[in-house]
């Protein structure tokens, strides 16, 4: 039984494979998992473990062969294309390795756009306050060639947060990031979590990011091999192996 009960997404007997014959591969193996609201969890495995798909799948990217993924308490399976995309946009925030920034665009547009496509306005309060935890106030009309590696994540992080959105999917955040800016970017989700009361679900290879979340679920073979909270790095390197 989980220490905190209340999940915003939940994976029950999910299985996903891809191919067909001697060629299909199977990336995911039954997998049951709550991911509890308000927490920082990390996925980690090694590459081609399923830890990719697992968040795919989670944050309907893609589509499970078999089982049921239910975000924010809805049924993924029982929405058509329109509603997954509506889901997507507001319920999921998405933080990848690319910033994804539109160039001609300077950080306070980049930050509003998804909502301006959805022909939202942001709530000014709480843009104020995301703008305010992630220290972008002077950096809000700059555009992302005028910002650093670290600081373009910031924007895309902020982005991801201003829907308020259920979850916070982030995919090898830090991968393309010095050891300064990726420790800036994981400083920016816990943040997001401990000031924000956000939930966020991050794939990573990196056991130090890693140590940064509240609960450390490590994949091999598909399947969920650890189920740690709180780990030291020495019992995450063992966990790991």
């Amino acid at each position: 039984m989980s220490d905190y009960p209340t999940p915003v997404v939940h994976l029950s007997s999910v299985s996903k494979t891809y191919g067909q014959g001697d060629t299909q591969v199977l990336a995911l193996d039954k997998v049951d998992v709550s991911f509890e609201a308000g927490r920082f969890t990390a996925i980690m495995g090694p590459s081609g473990s399923g830890k990719s798909t697992m968040l795919h799948v989670l944050a309907a990217l893609d589509t499970p062969t078999s089982g049921h993924v239910v975000v924010d308490g809805t049924n993924l399976s029982r929405l058509g294309d329109d509603e997954l995309t509506k889901l997507r946009r507001d319920r999921i925030g998405f933080v990848f390795q690319a910033f994804n920034l539109v160039p001609t665009l300077d950080a306070e547009a980049n930050i509003t756009l998804p909502l301006r496509l959805a022909g939202r306005a942001p709530d000014p309060a709480w843009f104020d306050e995301v703008v305010k935890a992630l220290d972008l106030r002077p950096r809000l009309r700059h555009l992302p060639s005028q910002l650093s590696g670290g600081q373009q994540q910031r924007v895309a992080v902020a982005r991801a947060l201003v829907s308020r959105p259920a979850v916070i999917v982030a995919d090898e955040p830090t991968g393309n990031l010095d050891s300064a800016s990726s420790a800036e970017v994981l400083q920016l989700l816990r943040t997001a979590v401990d000031d924000l009361g956000q939930s966020v679900i991050m794939v990573t290879h990196d056991q130090k990011a890693a140590l940064v979340a509240d609960r450390v679920l490590v994949v091999r073979d598909g399947r969920i091999v650890s189920d740690l909270r709180h780990p030291s790095a020495e019992i995450l390197a063992e966990s790991a192996r």
